[in-house]
């Protein structure tokens, strides 16, 4: 099992907006991104929650924008499960402009988990929790 997931990336000039950084909306990408591969990567790939007939939906973000990141710019977003409750899941990021390795923006995401077709809010079965061990502090 990964605990804390390593998401690469390269900015691409379409990620720019009009005041020559990369556009707020893209941070949130790049989250959905990390969040679904570090999932696929400890066994819950996108089909496996689509035959369980679950799967989580984003019930707030919070970023904190510390430095702004351009064109070229080789990026990693670190993300980890910071908890698990009854029905939510809090996931924290961290995102970095690799060559000097400056924090860029900090970041969670409060996880809902639903049942897909109802999308009401449905218990996380423990198999799914087994898969993610938490990291409660900041990694």
């Amino acid at each position: 099992m990964v605990e804390i997931y390593r998401h690469e990336l390269t900015v691409t000039p379409d990620q720019i907006d009009r005041w020559g950084h990369v556009n707020n909306r893209v941070y949130l990408k790049w989250m959905e991104e990390a969040a679904v591969d570090h999932s696929s990567v400890n066994e819950w790939p996108p089909q496996r929650y689509a035959e369980l007939g679950r799967g989580w939906v984003a019930r707030s973000h919070f970023i904190e924008y510390l430095k702004p990141a351009f064109a070229g710019d080789e990026i990693v977003v670190h993300t980890w499960v910071a908890d698990f409750q009854r029905v939510t899941s809090r996931r924290r990021y961290r995102i970095e402009r690799l060559a000097e390795q400056a924090i860029l923006a900090k970041a969670e995401t409060d996880w809902a988990f639903v049942n897909l077709e109802t999308f009401t809010l449905a218990r996380i079965p423990p198999e799914v929790g087994e898969c993610f061990p938490t990291v409660p502090d900041e990694a």
